[in-house]
């Protein structure tokens, strides 16, 4: 798999017939490994293991209504008090973060209100917060505390 601009972590993968896998270790099963599953999974354990995040905490392919649509968004993080706060939203490398995906974000932010929204594709991540009624993009990926203050 692709080199990304996250940290490496030793992930347990193997190989299942003609395709490979990774354990996802937040729902502790075994899922087939897409470009996009190599993001979300080093995405998940940079939260996890660099920034503070619980794991008890993220949801992972979360189902939701937007409309009369279900989705289902990457990754939702919950509060200590289980109010969703934060959604990411995970591509493939070779896929650009551009207004099409940050929208995509935000039509899943219409059912779920949080304050911080998360984009990346491994290479590149944008996180931006909801700040007196207007999302501004944030330098870096906001730490535990600072999302979840005590």
């Amino acid at each position: 798999m692709k080199s990304l601009n996250l940290p490496a972590y030793a992930f347990q993968t193997r190989q299942e017939g003609d395709h490979h896998e990774i354990l996802d270790e937040i729902r502790r099963k075994w899922l087939v490994l897409t470009p996009e599953e190599w993001v979300r999974q080093h995405v998940l354990m940079y939260l996890v293991h660099d920034r503070g995040y619980p794991a008890s905490l993220m949801e992972v392919e979360k189902g939701l209504q937007v409309g009369k649509t279900a989705k289902r968004a990457d990754i939702v993080i919950s509060s200590t008090q289980g109010k969703p706060i934060m959604i990411v939203e995970c591509k493939a490398p070779e896929i650009k973060l551009n207004q099409e995906v940050m929208d995509q974000a935000g039509r899943y932010n219409i059912t779920l209100k949080v304050p911080f929204l998360l984009i990346s594709n491994g290479l590149q991540h944008f996180c931006c917060a909801l700040q007196k009624g207007t999302w501004s993009f944030l330098d870096e990926i906001p730490t535990w505390n600072v999302l979840n203050p005590s």
